[in-house]
């Protein structure tokens, strides 16, 4: 479910700055997720973020394609016309998919398997399939080729083979319900980290204006890009550092052109959609969705033929006070 992605830092290895401050981290979804809590009880702090990481470990057994019998498994070999009932979080997950399918018109697309399995090794390697398995993968994609039933709770294919992968979305999403988690046990102070490449804040520690990260050049740790102050709101960043493992499904090809990408918005999994689309999408469509979309905010690095980087800034980026480079 996972994808390399460039880190998001936050200030400071401990927590000695902030009082109160506890840190906890958990393996899952093939990556480390970070939880550090702000609450005067320690042991208290323990139990909340164990209860998160649970819930964690919940999530990655319902949304995992690579989990035999996760609802996605389920719904990857499923027959076309059947209906499927599935869990809440998986019927949660699809749908918020669905809709930023047509946000962001085709660019982030969770039937995107086939055209995966076609371009990506079991290793996650490039390799170059022929022109005949390209044409039966994308006869297999697209969100047309789904149908949600809110009611029932049920998904139905279309045509059979539709493959479904959540790694676009599947870290957010975990964050998301973690965050929701801790709100049930009175936690309101807490940063919780997916793979430094989806973190959301929820409020600030005591006398500052957010939990301080830092966006750093992949190609450069040493250089800072940006330094944000973030509170109630998500960041995640996506990128080709490990070689070229997005593909953008309007063209069945590749991602070319950029580097990285980073997304703020009001929810993790939204913020890690976002990321993940802006890899495909043109400067001037991430312009026209920022403007459409004024609490999201972007900053992207592209790479010309010659390599020379340009780093774009969109939103409110510039001017908001939670990006300060």
């Amino acid at each position: 479910m996972t994808q390399p992605q460039p880190d998001i830092s936050f200030i400071g290895s401990s927590c000695d700055s902030i009082p109160n401050a506890h840190r906890f981290s958990h393996n899952a979804m093939a990556t480390v997720f970070e939880v550090i809590i702000v609450h005067k009880d320690a042991r208290y702090a323990q139990q909340a973020a164990w209860a998160a990481f649970g819930e964690l470990d919940k999530i990655e057994q319902q949304l995992s394609r690579f989990i035999e019998n996760s609802d996605i498994s389920h719904i990857n070999n499923l027959p076309a016309n059947l209906p499927l009932q599935l869990g809440p979080a998986a019927f949660e997950c699809l749908q918020l998919c669905a809709s930023l399918y047509g946000q962001t018109n085709g660019a982030f697309d969770v039937t995107i398997g086939s055209l995966m399995d076609c371009w990506l090794n079991e290793d996650k390697t490039m390799r170059t399939p022929s022109n005949e398995q390209l044409k039966q993968a994308r006869q297999h994609t697209g969100l047309h080729l789904i149908k949600l039933n809110e009611t029932e709770r049920t998904i139905q294919l279309l045509t059979s083979h539709v493959q479904i992968d959540l790694g676009g979305i599947g870290k957010g999403y975990a964050v998301d319900q973690m965050a929701k988690l801790l709100n049930d046990w009175s936690i309101d102070t807490a940063l919780i980290n997916g793979g430094c490449s989806s973190v959301l804040a929820l409020g600030s520690p005591h006398g500052t204006k957010g939990w301080h990260l830092t966006l750093s050049n992949p190609a450069n740790c040493e250089q800072t890009l940006a330094r944000l102050y973030l509170r109630d709101r998500a960041i995640s960043g996506s990128g080709l550092q490990k070689g070229p493992h997005i593909i953008d499904p309007r063209k069945a090809q590749p991602a070319k052109g950029k580097r990285t990408a980073w997304a703020c918005a009001s929810t993790a999994a939204t913020a890690d959609v976002l990321s993940t689309a802006f890899m495909v999408m043109s400067p001037d469509q991430i312009k026209k969705y920022c403007l459409s979309h004024s609490d999201t905010l972007a900053m992207v690095i592209t790479e010309d033929r010659a390599g020379k980087e340009k780093i774009w800034c969109y939103g409110l980026f510039e001017q908001n006070t939670l990006f300060k480079k």
